[in-house]
């Protein structure tokens, strides 16, 4: 990570975002953690029943009903927070690299927006623990999504915790 010379290092406020963030942070000299809301636990978009083709619009619908209002309520007014603080080009002639510790949710938000992937596709995205996103966002470009879910940092033990097991190579 220090060879892209981030300039920025945001977190989630929960916990665990905080102290990855911190882990991070040791390894990049003055860089230090900001925490940011936008960049919390959240049901980024509430789809509606007509939004996703209606074979899978039941299973989208339980996924979102089954956060607390709490996660729900505020999470579409911070997803759109976030796409502005976190994506798109930056002003000037000069590359900025931006780090940000979020959770899966937020992850598969900001990947379908960058794909201009219909609203409801985060919900089909899932993120490993610990996993890395890289997405470019050039002036006169489309965003490009430069990987997606790499866990090949991580000893092969943890990579895919969290994941049922039919899901786990």
């Amino acid at each position: 990570m220090s060879a892209l010379n981030p300039r920025s290092l945001h977190h989630g406020p929960l916990p665990r975002a905080t102290q990855t963030a911190h882990l991070v942070a040791d390894r990049l000299p003055g860089i230090h953690p900001q925490p940011a809301p936008e960049a919390g636990d959240y049901v980024p978009h509430l789809p509606t029943r007509q939004e996703p083709p209606p074979e899978h619009a039941d299973r989208i619908l339980d996924l979102i009903h089954a956060h607390p209002a709490s996660e729900r309520d505020p999470g579409p007014a911070l997803a759109h927070r976030a796409l502005t603080r976190f994506t798109g080009p930056t002003d000037g002639d000069h590359d900025v690299h931006a780090i940000v510790i979020t959770h899966a949710h937020l992850i598969g938000w900001i990947v379908s927006a960058a794909l201009g992937a219909p609203a409801w596709t985060w919900t089909g995205l899932a993120p490993a623990n610990a996993a890395l996103t890289v997405i470019r966002y050039t002036p006169d470009r489309a965003p490009a999504l430069l990987t997606y879910n790499d866990v090949c940092h991580l000893d092969a033990d943890p990579r895919w915790t969290g994941f049922p097991p039919h899901l786990t190579p």
